[in-house]
């Protein structure tokens, strides 16, 4: 081979074989090691959205419905008749809701259906209307708009709605809460 060389430039220095191979960028990481990459990250995705959230949402409500379970038992022995759904539902139409850190800018319509075992528990309810609203309300006000915009919260909303109303009202048995319009906007 011959050297041409440029007036001025410094002599040309003669590398090993092994040190020059190694200048150039391997294309080799780009063509495997970007898919695997990518295939790994969609296998870690769909492990984590099938399996650990499923499992996770299931432990949290699963727990609590083996106290509400207990409750019940004990509380249908004392009344000696099974719990009947459905037959008692005290309802809050269009309840206007401020999401946490919303600033007023969005607002989530509400209308709840308060399934009670009994018509002395629905009067209660119905006597006490401003405290059921006010608890409902500051339950969902506490919250930000990607948990009230998941579906899967919604079972934790209603349980956590149910607490707060046993805090306010002992004595009402609450059977389940009804969402009959939910409007996120």
């Amino acid at each position: 081979m011959e050297k041409l060389e440029k007036p001025g430039a410094p002599p040309p220095v003669d590398l090993p074989a092994d040190v020059t191979e190694k200048k150039g960028f391997n294309i080799k990481i780009l063509l495997f090691g970007l898919p695997l990459f990518i295939v790994q990250l969609v296998a870690v995705y769909f492990i984590t959205a099938n399996f650990l959230l499923n499992k996770m949402h299931a432990n949290g409500t699963g727990a609590e419905d083996g106290k509400a379970g207990k409750k019940d038992s004990t509380h249908v022995v004392k009344e000696a008749k099974p719990t009947e759904f459905g037959k008692f539902i005290y309802e809050i139409q269009d309840q206007i809701v401020n999401p946490a850190g919303t600033d007023g800018r969005r607002l989530l319509m509400v209308s709840l259906g308060f399934d009670v075992p009994t018509e002395e528990n629905k009067k209660e309810m119905e006597a006490k209307d401003v405290l059921l609203k006010d608890a409902a309300l500051s339950v969902m006000s506490s919250k930000d708009l990607s948990q009230l915009g998941n579906m899967a919260y919604r079972d934790t909303l209603r349980t956590e709605i149910v607490q707060k109303l046993h805090k306010v009202m002992p004595e009402v048995k609450i059977n389940t809460i009804y969402f009959s319009k939910y409007i996120l906007q």
